[in-house]
Parts: C-alpha cells; sequence; structure tokens
C-alpha cells in the first residue's frame, strides 16, 4: 500500500511540477525529490537482484526496470531548490556550496541510466551488467560526497 501512496504522490507531484515548475515550499521540493529516489532504488534493487541470481533474469522486466530508471533518473534533480537544504532530508550543505559538481554528478547518473537502458535492449547480461555497475557507481558517487 505504501508503495502504491509513493506511486500516487510522485504521479502527482509530477503533474503539478509540469504545470508550475516552481515548488510551493522547500518541503514539496524535498518530498518531490524523496518520491523520485524512492521509485529509483525500487528499479536497482529488483535489477540488482536479477543480475545477482537472487532472482530468475527477465529480460523483458528487466528492460522496463532500465526504461523506468532512464525517466526517473532524471526527475529528482530540478527539487533541490534553494532552502530545501533544511529539514527532512539526508541532502548535505555541499550541494549548494558546489552545485556545480553535483549538477555534474546528476547529469553523469542520468546518462548511466540511458546507457543502461540501451544495453537493456539487447537482452544479453554480458552487455547489460556493465551498464548497471556503472549506473549503480554513478548513484554511490553522489551519495559519498553529497548524502548524509
Amino acid at each position: 500500500m505504501k508503495k502504491l501512496i509513493t506511486v500516487t504522490l510522485l504521479s502527482c507531484l509530477a503533474a503539478s511540477v509540469q504545470a508550475n515548475p516552481m515548488f510551493e515550499s522547500a518541503e514539496d521540493a524535498i518530498e518531490y525529490r524523496k518520491a523520485s529516489f524512492q521509485l529509483i532504488r525500487f528499479q536497482i534493487g529488483n535489477m540488482g537482484d536479477m543480475l545477482k541470481g537472487k532472482v530468475p533474469f527477465d529480460a523483458e522486466v528487466f528492460k522496463q526496470r532500465a526504461e523506468n530508471a532512464a525517466q526517473l533518473s532524471q526527475m529528482p534533480w530540478e527539487a533541490f531548490i534553494t532552502g530545501s537544504d533544511k529539514g527532512d532530508t539526508d541532502a548535505l550543505p555541499a550541494i549548494w556550496q558546489d552545485k556545480a559538481t553535483f549538477d555534474s554528478k546528476a547529469s553523469q547518473f542520468a546518462e548511466y541510466a540511458q546507457a543502461l537502458a540501451v544495453a537493456a535492449q539487447s537482452g544479453d547480461k554480458k552487455q547489460i551488467a556493465p551498464a548497471f555497475r556503472d549506473w549503480a557507481k554513478g548513484c554511490k558517487d553522489c551519495h559519498k560526497s553529497f548524502k548524509d
């Protein structure tokens, strides 16, 4: 039920952002990016489990997860607005102190996700695994510097 609520919430927030690119408050921005990251975490977890053999590899499901990841990996960054460093967030002040590096890492993360979606089209784990590792590394690289 919680996942359904998060998906519904993210859908509503995404529609709101498209209609009005400004968040009403820092809390709205934090909530939006948390929901985005939660959905990304689900994609990466399911794909990782398939590649590790914890669940059966299903090329079609993996392809869908990778396509989701490519879209979702573009979403959270717009919600790192001024003032959203305060409140219920694990975002470190370094994001706003070194915005250029943060934006570069965010962009690289999204590019890795796109490359994973392309690799997933092949259905070949030998092509998919390195692209997945790059994407996961992009996630970890950002966390090291910018997440508490």
